[in-house]
C-alpha cells in the first residue's frame, strides 16, 4: 500500500509529458516520484503493443510516428530507445483512385491530368484560386479555396474535413485552417524534420525504460481523484490530465474531438500497402485506415495476416478520451479562466495536451516538459536559477 503523504512530487499521467518530468526528477535530482495513471499501462496515447492474433506491434491509440528538429529532444529520446529508418507517407483515395498527400506536384499532376513542371504547376493552382476572387474569407470552405483552389478542396479536404468535423465546412471558421501544404516538387514524406522513425523496440519499452529506476513508484489503474485527499498540500503535483475536470468543470466544459478504432485481423500479408490511407470522400465513414506492419519494415513478421485501424472521428462526451482540442471561441473563453485559477495554486503544474488544452506531438511534449523541469522544478532544489538558451549565450 502506497503512503502518498510522503511523496513531495506526484506526476498524473503517464504520457511523454509526465514520463520526462518524472524521470528528470528520479535520475537528474535523484528525488522520490510517484507517477499515477488511470489506464493500466505506461505511455498514455503513444501506447503500444503486440497483437495477440498476428505478432504485430500496434499503436493502440492510432499511428504514432516520431519526428523532431529539435536536437536536443531527439538526443533525450534517444537515450531509451534506438529508432528505425521508416520515413511516413501518406495515401488519400479519392473516388476510387490513390493520391499522394500533403498534395504535391505528382498530386496534382495526377488530378488533372497533365505532367506541369514546378513553375507551371504554381501557376496553374494560382489561376484555379483566382476564379473564386474570395478576398476575405468567412469560413473553412473559402479559407481553402483561397489557399488551394476549389477543385482541389472538392476532392481531398472537403469531405474528409466534414468527416472530421461532423460539420459542414462551410459552417466551420475559417480560422481552422491557416495554411494547407501544397508541394511544386515530387517530395511525398509527410514530415519534412531532419529527425524521424518508430522506435525498434516499440514505445512501450521507452516508457519502462524511462521510468525504470529505484527513486520512481507507478501506481496504474487509479484515479487521480479518488486519491487526491491522500496527497500531502506541500507536495508538487504534475498533472496531465483535462484541465477542467481538475477545477470540477466550474468554469464549464472544453469541447474535443476524439477517435473510435475499429480493429480487423485480415487473411492476407499486406491489406492496403502502406501504414496509413486517408479516405477522402464523404461517403466512406471512416477517415482512415492504419496498418501496422509498414512500419516496422525490419521485422520479420509472418503473411499469413495482417492487422488494420479503422479510424472514425466524433465529438467527445466526458467519458471519451479526447484527441484533439477544438478551440473555437467559447474554448478559449473558458481555457484562459482555468488558467487564471491554474495560477492561483503553488504547488500543481498543468502540461500535456489535456493539461494545457493544446495538442502536442510527442516531440513537442517532450520539450514542453523538458523545459518545464529546468525553469520550474529544478531551481526550487537546487538554487541555480534558470538561465534560458538566450542568457546562457550572452
Amino acid at each position: 500500500m502506497l503512503d502518498l503523504g510522503s511523496y513531495k512530487y506526484v506526476v498524473v499521467g503517464s504520457g511523454f509529458f509526465g514520463a520526462t518530468i518524472a524521470e528528470r526528477i528520479a535520475n537528474d535530482l535523484g528525488l522520490q516520484v510517484l507517477v499515477m495513471d488511470r489506464r493500466p499501462h505506461l505511455g498514455g496515447n503513444s501506447f503500444s503493443e503486440i497483437d495477440a492474433k498476428t505478432g504485430i506491434e500496434v499503436h493502440k491509440y492510432g499511428s504514432h510516428i516520431f519526428h523532431t528538429m529539435n536536437e536536443k529532444v531527439w538526443a533525450y529520446v534517444n537515450r531509451f530507445s534506438k529508432f528505425n529508418q521508416y520515413r511516413h507517407r501518406v495515401w488519400t483515395t479519392h473516388q476510387g483512385r490513390v493520391y499522394s498527400m500533403p498534395i504535391n506536384l505528382d498530386t496534382i499532376n495526377q488530378f488533372y491530368g497533365k505532367s506541369f513542371s514546378p513553375r507551371e504547376a504554381r501557376e496553374f493552382v494560382a489561376s484555379e484560386i483566382a476564379r473564386d476572387q474570395i478576398a476575405s474569407p468567412s469560413n473553412l470552405e473559402e479559407q481553402a479555396i483561397s489557399l488551394i483552389g476549389r477543385p482541389l478542396y472538392q476532392a481531398f479536404i472537403r469531405g474528409y474535413t466534414a468527416k472530421q468535423w461532423e460539420t459542414d465546412p462551410r459552417s466551420l471558421p475559417a480560422s481552422i485552417i491557416t495554411r494547407l501544404p501544397v508541394r511544386y516538387d515530387y517530395n511525398d514524406r509527410y514530415f519534412s524534420d531532419l529527425y524521424e522513425g518508430i522506435p525498434e523496440d516499440g514505445y512501450a519499452k521507452i516508457f519502462e525504460r524511462m521510468l525504470n529506476h529505484e527513486k520512481i513508484s507507478l501506481n496504474l489503474n487509479v484515479d487521480f481523484f479518488d486519491l487526491r485527499h491522500q496527497i500531502s498540500p506541500d507536495c508538487k503535483v504534475i498533472y496531465t490530465g483535462p484541465i477542467d475536470r481538475y477545477f470540477d468543470y466550474q468554469q464549464g466544459e472544453l469541447s474535443w474531438r476524439t477517435i473510435d478504432l475499429e480493429r480487423e485481423v485480415v487473411n492476407c500479408e499486406d491489406f492496403q500497402g502502406t501504414s496509413v490511407m486517408n479516405y477522402a470522400d464523404s461517403d466512406v465513414a471512416y477517415t482512415r485506415i492504419h496498418e501496422f506492419r509498414h512500419f516496422h519494415p525490419e521485422r520479420k513478421y509472418q503473411k499469413e495476416k495482417t492487422v488494420i485501424f479503422r479510424e472514425y472521428s466524433r465529438f467527445a462526451k466526458q467519458t471519451d478520451e479526447p484527441y484533439y482540442p477544438i478551440n473555437l471561441e467559447k474554448d478559449k473563453r473558458i481555457f484562459e479562466a482555468y488558467q487564471a485559477e491554474s495560477r492561483k495554486l503553488k504547488n500543481v503544474i498543468f502540461g500535456g495536451r489535456l493539461g494545457s488544452y493544446k495538442y502536442y506531438d510527442m516531440h513537442q511534449a517532450i520539450g514542453a516538459a523538458l523545459l518545464v523541469y529546468e525553469r520550474d522544478i529544478r531551481p526550487e532544489v537546487t538554487g541555480m536559477p534558470y538561465k534560458s538558451p538566450t542568457e546562457m549565450r550572452g
